[in-house]
């Protein structure tokens, strides 16, 4: 783990997210995959215009951050994405929409800017052959995709 994840707190760091959010409307924080650890990404911000930020796993930073300001973009614009939503994606996969179960345990920057009682959605993408992590054979069973929360069914 980072020294600022470990210490939120750490003078400047928030102080800079804060201009970053003034600045952009919001901002996409990484986090490296390590070892067994996939690197995953989250928007900081989307709780200032009272939407829930938003969360991918799996995917290395580039698309993780293309995928979250494409949705962050839209959700200002008209609405954010509803539990169990599917998101066919222009040239890419489809993304299910699952709520976190404790955002603030995962995204900790956002929880330190708004506070923990922060929502948060999930974009869970569908491998090669559309299928999504809750499939035994997803990824032809090599995973990389921790779900967050529970799958909202219809």
């Amino acid at each position: 783990m980072c020294r600022q994840c470990e210490d939120p707190d750490r003078p400047g760091y928030l102080e800079r997210l804060r201009e970053g959010v003034a600045d952009r409307g919001w901002l996409v924080q990484g986090v490296e995959g390590t070892g067994l650890y996939p690197p995953w990404a989250y928007t900081i911000g989307l709780s200032g215009y009272g939407l829930p930020e938003l969360v991918v796993t799996g995917l290395p930073a580039l698309p993780a951050a293309g995928l979250l300001n494409g949705v962050a973009a839209h959700a200002l614009h008209a609405s954010p994405p509803s539990p169990g939503e599917c998101i066919p994606l222009r040239g890419g996969p489809l993304v299910e929409v699952v709520p976190l179960a404790e955002p603030s345990a995962h995204l900790v920057f956002a929880a330190a800017l708004y506070g923990p009682g922060i929502r948060a959605l999930q974009l869970v993408h569908a491998d090669t052959r559309g299928r999504f992590p809750w499939s035994a054979d997803y990824r032809d069973g090599r995973g990389g995709q921790p779900v967050l929360g529970a799958r909202h069914e219809a």
